[in-house]
């Protein structure tokens, strides 16, 4: 079996480590990169190293942003008192670019997955204690799906806040979210519903 060249098989490799593309997506992609001309494909390569060095994660939020804080937390027409936790930044574009939320996010960096190897450790928790130790956030509304591993970080997160910080109520996203389900794939109104009309998890 002939084996690819040395450079087209480590750009395979590297791709491959991405969400979602396999060993064939891969290689399908390295061969497209081979038959780019010269200049688009070195002008790929420059895209990605601008986009180390230019995009940080907001040190308020967590989300990738090319300024500090991000356009969200920096935004004064939104409202301080109700924080939105999300797992990913994926689920933050979705409900912000909805336009009904008017309040800040923060972003947790996953969810708790112990049979996929993700634990608390790995969480954005200190960021998330900092930001209701503020003294600003009224309200936490809970918007981490309805997956078990969504469930079970549900779960730690309102033990946390109810040790460590009894004052905030805590809600979590309503009707119109099936079980099992991301909340990157939902629509406007589903989404919209679910914030409007959320549940409370704490007795305040």
């Amino acid at each position: 079996m002939q084996k690819l060249p040395r450079a087209l098989q480590t750009v395979v490799d590297r791709l491959s480590k991405l969400p979602g593309v396999g060993p064939k997506s891969a290689l399908r992609m390295g061969l497209t990169l081979l038959n780019w001309p010269e200049d688009q494909v070195r002008n790929l390569g420059h895209s990605i190293q601008t986009l180390r060095d230019s995009v940080c994660l907001c040190s308020q939020c967590g989300c990738p942003s090319d300024e500090e804080p991000c356009s969200i937390c920096s935004d004064p027409s939104r409202r301080e008192d109700l924080l939105c936790l999300v797992s990913d930044w994926d689920a933050l574009l979705t409900i912000d670019e909805a336009g009904f939320y008017k309040g800040k996010f923060l972003v947790l960096g996953g969810l708790l997955s112990p049979l996929d190897g993700s634990q608390v450790h790995e969480l954005n928790l200190e960021r998330l204690k900092d930001r209701l130790d503020s003294g600003l956030v009224n309200e936490l509304i809970l918007a981490l799906g309805t997956t078990r591993e969504g469930e079970a970080t549900e779960s730690y997160i309102v033990n946390l806040v109810e040790k460590n910080f009894p004052h905030i109520h805590i809600s979590r996203l309503a009707q119109g979210i099936p079980v099992g389900s991301e909340l990157k794939y939902m629509d406007k109104e589903t989404l919209k519903q679910s914030v409007n009309y959320r549940q409370s998890l704490s007795e305040k």
